[in-house]
């Protein structure tokens, strides 16, 4: 046999991972002061949970660049990869710099194996909607990067939903609802019965502490209007 016959390919996969993104602007202190008071309201809502940080909006050196991970880190938010940031600054110790291009499917071939056509190129994935047929109970994340979600019960207190369209509840919400999670911001928040922890549109987001109380237990939907969240019952 010879060696040319006993050569593979390698194959290298790629995939594509839910991740929040943090955009800080300066001054940094206020930043994370903000930050501390939406924690406040949410503990542990990052935890375990995969971040990108986009330095687009801030001008930091290195040193700098550590102190903002690390103060992350202390809050339990885990930063893997950045954007924005200027190559130049970056090292070893820091998450590697991501290009936030989608990553397909690559083969590496030997040289000395006979060429093949290349593989068709796959059909446009169709966003589709994701149906919740039972209630979404305390603990539990429902994340749907593709269409809406419709759950046709309540969804518990500690329980979320993220969707990368809009998000319809047929029963009462108590936990926390994130639409149009891949920047779509079109997408709405409709519920039978508002009790929300909280309200998520394309990275705009009311607290249960910034919700009318006069909306409370009622019908309503929440949308963006020039990226502010705007609230009205439906009765």
């Amino acid at each position: 046999m010879s060696i040319a016959s006993q050569q593979r390919t390698m194959r290298f996969l790629g995939r594509s991972y839910m991740a929040f993104v943090f955009t800080p602007e300066g001054p940094i202190i206020e930043w994370l002061a903000q930050l501390d008071s939406w924690l406040a309201r949410s503990p542990g809502f990052f935890a375990g949970r995969p971040v990108v940080l986009d330095l687009a909006n801030v001008k930091l050196h290195r040193p700098g660049i550590s102190h903002l991970v690390g103060c992350l880190l202390e809050r339990d938010i885990r930063v893997i990869g950045l954007e924005g940031a200027d190559p130049a600054q970056l090292g070893p110790d820091l998450p590697p710099l991501l290009s936030g291009r989608p990553v397909n499917s690559t083969e590496i071939v030997a040289l000395t194996r006979p060429e093949q056509p290349p593989a068709p190129a796959p059909a446009p994935k169709q966003a589709a909607s994701l149906l919740i047929d039972r209630p979404v109970r305390s603990g539990q994340s429902i994340i749907h990067p593709d269409g809406d979600v419709s759950v046709l019960g309540s969804v518990g207190s500690g329980a979320e939903i993220v969707a990368g369209g809009s998000i319809h509840i047929y029963g009462t919400l108590r936990g926390r609802a994130m639409a149009g999670h891949m920047g779509n911001s079109q997408a709405r928040i409709f519920c039978q019965k508002i009790e929300a922890e909280l309200l998520a549109i394309n990275g705009y987001y009311r607290t249960a502490e910034e919700l009318d109380a006069s909306y409370r237990s009622r019908p309503m939907q929440a949308w963006l209007n020039d990226n502010v969240m705007m609230i009205t019952a439906l009765n």
